[in-house]
C-alpha cells in the first residue's frame, strides 16, 4: 500500500485494508465476547455465589490460554503470589505496601530473568490488570473500605473476571461483586455493548488504514513524494512533524481500540453500571478520544487517556505519596505507571516527560489564572467559579486555544516514538534507548525545550 498513488490507494482502501482489518479484529476477539456473554447468562441463574466465582475463573483461564497459550502460567503465578502475600499479611495495616513491593519485584524479575522479552511484553497488559487489582484490594483493606480478606475463590474470581482479564479495564472488588450479582439484560445494556464494539472497530480501522497515511492521501500535504523516497530520510522539518503526528494519531486510535474493547467485554459481562433509584445506567467510559485529539490541556489528555487507570493512580499512588509534596507525588505516580507498563525505555521516557510537562503546565496556568482572574486553568472551571473573566471572553478563549495547540505539539512529539513503519519484531521487543534518542533528536528535543521555557517563565512570574 505504501507504493500506491492516491487514486490507487482509495481504490484499494476498502478491500485491501478496511475489510481485512475488521475481519482480523473480530476473529481475534469473538471467543472472548462469547465467553463474556455466556458468563453473563449463567450468572442470571440462581446459582451459589461460589459457583459464579468459579465460572469466571474458568472463563478467565480459557481466555488467557486463548491469547497467551502456556505463557499464561506467569499471570497465574502472579495472582497466586498476590493472594499468598495478602493471606500472610492479613493482620497487618500495610497490606497495600507489601503487595506493591512484591509485585514490583516479580515484574522486574520477569522483565530481566524469567521470560524472554517478546513473550513477556505480550502478557504485559494482563499482568498490569492483575497487579492493579491486587494492589487496590490491599489498600482498600488497609483503609477499611473492605472489612475482611476475600476468600480464595472470590479473590481469584476478581482477578480472572472474564470481562477484564485480557484488555481491562481495572474495576474495584465491589464492582466485581455487583457484576457477579448480574443485573437484568436490558435494551440499554445491549445498545451500550453494540456502541462500544462498533467504536472499537472504527478506531482499529482509523489506526491501521487512515492515520499512517493522513497527510499523504487524506489531507495530501506532501502527497506521495515521501513514499517514493522511503529509503531516504525526510529532511524537511514540516514533513518530520507531519510524520510524527501521523505516528501519534495511529497510536492514539490503537489505544482507543483497546479502550472500547475493554468497555465491550466489561459491559457484556455485567460490569460498568451506575445503580440509580429507578433504573440502571450502563455508563462505563474508558477513554475520551475527543479530549485527547482536541485537548484543552495535557492534564486533560492524561486523565482522558484511560479513565479507570487514571482513577487508580490517583487513588492508590498519588494520594498515598502526597506527603512527599505535590511535584514528588506526580513523579512517583508517573514512575509507578512506567513500572506497570514494563521496563521499556521509550514508555518510561514518555511517561516521565509527561510528568514534567503536566506539572509545568498546571502551575503555569494556575499562576496566570490567578494574575488575570481568568478561566484558563488546566481543568475546566465550574460555572460558578470566582474568576472575573469567564470562558465566553474572547481573550480567555484564545489563551485556552493556544494551550490546546501546545498540547497537540507535545502529543505529536511524544507520539513520534511509536513508529508505524517499524517491524513487528521491534515492537514486540520494545523500542530501545537509541530509537528514542534518534526520534527526539530529529525533532530537536523541541517539546522538552518548550517545557523548560515554560518553567522558566513560571518562575519569573511566580
Amino acid at each position: 500500500m505504501h507504493t500506491f498513488t492516491s487514486q490507487e490507494y482509495f481504490q484499494q482502501l476498502i478491500e485491501g485494508c478496511v475489510i481485512p482489518t475488521t475481519e482480523q479484529g473480530v476473529q481475534q476477539i469473538w471467543q472472548l465476547l462469547a465467553i463474556c456473554l455466556g458468563c453473563r447468562v449463567l450468572w442470571r441463574l440462581s446459582l451459589p455465589t461460589c459457583l459464579k466465582h468459579l465460572s469466571t475463573v474458568a472463563g478467565g483461564f480459557y481466555c488467557l490460554y486463548h491469547f497467551f497459550q502456556l505463557q499464561m502460567i506467569w499471570v497465574v503465578l502472579l495472582s497466586l503470589l498476590c493472594y499468598l502475600v495478602l493471606f500472610l499479611c492479613r493482620h497487618s495495616s500495610h497490606r497495600g505496601v507489601f503487595l506493591s513491593i512484591t509485585i514490583l519485584i516479580y515484574l522486574l524479575m520477569g522483565e530481566m530473568h524469567m521470560v524472554d522479552t517478546a513473550s513477556w511484553h505480550k502478557m504485559r497488559g494482563a499482568q498490569m490488570i492483575v497487579a492493579m487489582k491486587a494492589i487496590s484490594l490491599g489498600f482498600d483493606l488497609d483503609r477499611g473500605v473492605l472489612l475482611t480478606v476475600p476468600s480464595p475463590v472470590a479473590f481469584m474470581g476478581y482477578i480472572y473476571f472474564v470481562g477484564t482479564v485480557i484488555f481491562g479495564p481495572w474495576i474495584s472488588f465491589s464492582s466485581y461483586l455487583q457484576a457477579v450479582e448480574s443485573r437484568k439484560m436490558s435494551f440499554s445494556w445491549f445498545i451500550k455493548v453494540i456502541f462500544s464494539m462498533g467504536s472499537s472497530l472504527f478506531c482499529l480501522i482509523i489506526s491501521t488504514c487512515v492515520a499512517p497515511y493522513l497527510f499523504s492521501y487524506f489531507i495530501p500535504i506532501y502527497g506521495d513524494q515521501l513514499l517514493r523516497r522511503k529509503k531516504r530520510k525526510a529532511r524537511g522539518v514540516v514533513i518530520r512533524w507531519l510524520r510524527a503526528y501521523e505516528n501519534a494519531v495511529s497510536f492514539h486510535f490503537s489505544n482507543y481500540f483497546v479502550g472500547f474493547i475493554s468497555e465491550t467485554t466489561a459491559t457484556l459481562s455485567g460490569a460498568g453500571f451506575t445503580d440509580e433509584k429507578d433504573h440502571i445506567r450502563w455508563d462505563l467510559v474508558v477513554s475520551k478520544p475527543l479530549n485527547v485529539e482536541l485537548p484543552r490541556s495535557m492534564v486533560e489528555v492524561v486523565t482522558s487517556w484511560n479513565l479507570p487507570m487514571s482513577h487508580w493512580l490517583n487513588s492508590y499512588v498519588f494520594r498515598s505519596s502526597l506527603t512527599l509534596g505535590t511535584f514528588p507525588a506526580i513523579i512517583v505516580t508517573y514512575a509507578a505507571s512506567a513500572l506497570l507498563h514494563g521496563l521499556s525505555f521509550h514508555l518510561a521516557a514518555i511517561l516521565l516527560s509527561l510528568g514534567f510537562i503536566t506539572y509545568v503546565e498546571h502551575v503555569l496556568r494556575k499562576r496566570l489564572s490567578s494574575i488575570f482572574s481568568a478561566c484558563i486553568l488546566s481543568k475546566r472551571c465550574p460555572p460558578a467559579c470566582s474568576h472575573q473573566y469567564k470562558m465566553q471572553n474572547p481573550l480567555v478563549w484564545a489563551v485556552n486555544l493556544a494551550f490546546g495547540i501546545l498540547a497537540l505539539f507535545h502529543l505529536a512529539y511524544l507520539g513520534c516514538l511509536f513508529d508505524v513503519d517499524a517491524d513487528d519484531s521491534v515492537e514486540e521487543q520494545g523500542y530501545g534507548m537509541s530509537h528514542t534518542i534518534a526520534k527526539w533528536s530529529e525533532l530537536n528535543w523541541a517539546s522538552h525545550w518548550v517545557t523548560f521555557g515554560c518553567w522558566v517563565f513560571y518562575r519569573l512570574i511566580r
